[in-house]
């Protein structure tokens, strides 16, 4: 037996249709959205899984496909690595492919899994939808470029209300899976269940919003190239950007001015230097920083107050693997030369302990601070309190201007989807924006979309808008989602088939 064979190599016609199909479905997501076509390609792909000769072609299959949907879905991944391109460029396409086929593993061992189900299709849907739920939270999670993202920026995705976005995947791949099984009857129905549920999202959308708590809020968007933000030479020049955007005269001024994730390109002391400069601005200002205390330093988001006084402080809980801290970074450091990425301190950041809610004053009340990477994630969001609305500050500077910034963007808006409570995004190139409790930009104070693009350096001033009620999603988390795709697979694998008599 040779080692094809051995190893159930299905050959390379079938693994690249399958990498096509993957590449496909990766055109449903931001910013390509094209949602139609990668159902489709899904729904084929999931068909041809489920016929796979053996359990280890379908592994080849699904990785090979897994691999090109990430290829492309995460194409941004490389932008890092060109910011200083003469020390890091040459690691961009080694650690796009690992990615790319270290991702695709999930969908490889949920097709083997498949294979061997008695309902393969049924199977497959609930091996998929299991494995976006443990990507999204093993070694930290990366819960980016989901099956159900394909339904972001379209009306269906205000389905995220009762299920999540782990919810939506599952809801992407039964639906696929249905239409894979008879095409001829499956796609028909898919397509009268899509309008049903489009015509509840049209209904959800057209609720009114409760009343704004009153209070105003100006986003400062510097956009300050990433290869200028830690430049000694332009710091100066950077912060003159952030106080003037700040202090840009209004008819009446906001309550509070927000600045982006780690905006300050100086260390703070309380009431000094930066810090009083920033206390002297006609507001309170909410900044991104970093924070030091004897070897560890923070990414973090302080409220600075009258005279340079910090009131409060919140620490980036869960941190970018490479990005911001490696594991053992001194180690890799002596080794290897390796440091975190977006770390300007020591070999990486320290991870904050508690998800706490800052109290940002009269008007705007208690508000769930996330830090760029946080926004990704559907369960940082809970708190003992519920907040009145969330807060994210970003530098997507990092992300390139193709996709990765839009995709972050959908993401966090798919967390005020989910949860029922408007979102404030602060970013430092783009895209900064203020979105309802239902993920949708709202106006600002001048009647305009109160969205800045990438690119553009500028402010948005707009009322804060008032919360829903807790959504189904925001009351149970992914517990009764996770219990049912565990039975169903369980059903997949065990019930016999039906066997017709002739």
């Amino acid at each position: 037996m040779g080692l094809a064979a051995r190893i159930g190599w299905p050959g390379w016609p079938k693994v690249g249709l399958a990498g096509l199909a993957g590449l496909i479905i990766a055109l449903g997501q931001v910013p390509f959205t094209l949602p139609l076509l990668a159902f489709l390609a899904l729904f084929m792909l999931m068909a041809a899984l489920s016929k796979a000769s053996s359990a280890k072609s379908a592994f080849w299959l699904g990785l090979f496909a897994g691999a090109g949907h990430f290829l492309l879905a995460l194409s941004w991944i490389v932008q890092p690595f060109f910011v200083d391109p003469w020390r890091h460029g040459w690691m961009a396409p080694f650690a796009l492919l690992g990615l790319a086929f270290g991702l695709g593993l999930f969908w490889a061992v949920a097709a083997a899994v498949a294979q061997r189900a008695r309902w393969p299709l049924a199977a497959l849907a609930c091996t998929l939808a299991l494995a976006d739920l443990l990507r999204g939270h093993i070694f930290t999670g990366f819960p980016w470029a989901l099956h159900g993202h394909i339904l972001l920026d379209t009306r269906l995705e205000q389905v995220a209300a009762a299920m999540g976005g782990y919810g939506i995947s599952a809801l992407v791949l039964v639906a696929a899976g249905i239409a894979a099984h008879s095409p001829r009857r499956g796609l028909p129905f898919v397509l009268i269940a899509a309008v049903g549920v489009m015509g509840l999202s049209t209904l959800r959308l057209m609720q009114p919003l409760p009343p704004a708590p009153g209070g105003t809020l100006r986003i400062v968007q510097p956009n300050i190239p990433q290869t200028l933000k830690w430049d000694a030479d332009e710091a100066r020049a950077s912060f003159a950007t952030l106080l003037d955007l700040t202090a840009t005269p209004a008819t009446q001024m906001p309550n509070l001015a927000i600045w982006p994730e780690t905006a300050v390109p100086f260390l703070l002391t309380e009431g000094e230097g930066a810090a009083a400069a920033i206390g002297a601005s006609p507001v309170p200002v909410a900044a991104g920083i970093q924070r030091v205390d004897g070897p560890a330093a923070w990414n973090s988001l302080v409220l600075i107050g009258p005279g340079g006084s910090i009131t409060q402080t919140y620490d980036k809980i869960h941190l970018v693997p490479f990005g911001e801290y490696i594991p053992y970074g001194d180690t890799a450091y002596a080794l290897f030369g390796l440091r975190a990425f977006a770390a300007q301190q020591g070999f990486g950041y320290s991870a904050g302990t508690v998800p706490h809610l800052m109290d940002l004053g009269p008007g705007l009340g208690l508000a769930r601070p996330l830090i760029c990477y946080e926004a990704i994630f559907p369960e940082e969001i809970a708190t003992q309190t519920r907040p009145a609305w969330l807060l994210q500050v970003t530098n997507d500077a990092w992300f390139g201007t193709l996709t990765g910034p839009y995709q972050h963007f959908a993401l966090a808006r798919l967390r005020a989807i989910e949860q029922g409570l408007p979102l404030v995004r602060a970013a430092n190139t783009g895209i900064s924006a203020v979105v309802d409790a239902r993920g949708q930009i709202v106006t600002d104070t001048s009647g305009a979309p109160a969205i800045l693009p990438l690119g553009v350096q500028g402010i948005i001033d707009a009322v804060l808008p008032g919360a829903l009620p807790p959504t189904p999603y925001a009351r149970t988390g992914d517990w009764p989602l996770t219990l049912l795709l565990l039975m169903g697979l369980f059903a997949a694998l065990r019930l016999p088939r039906r066997v017709n008599k002739a």
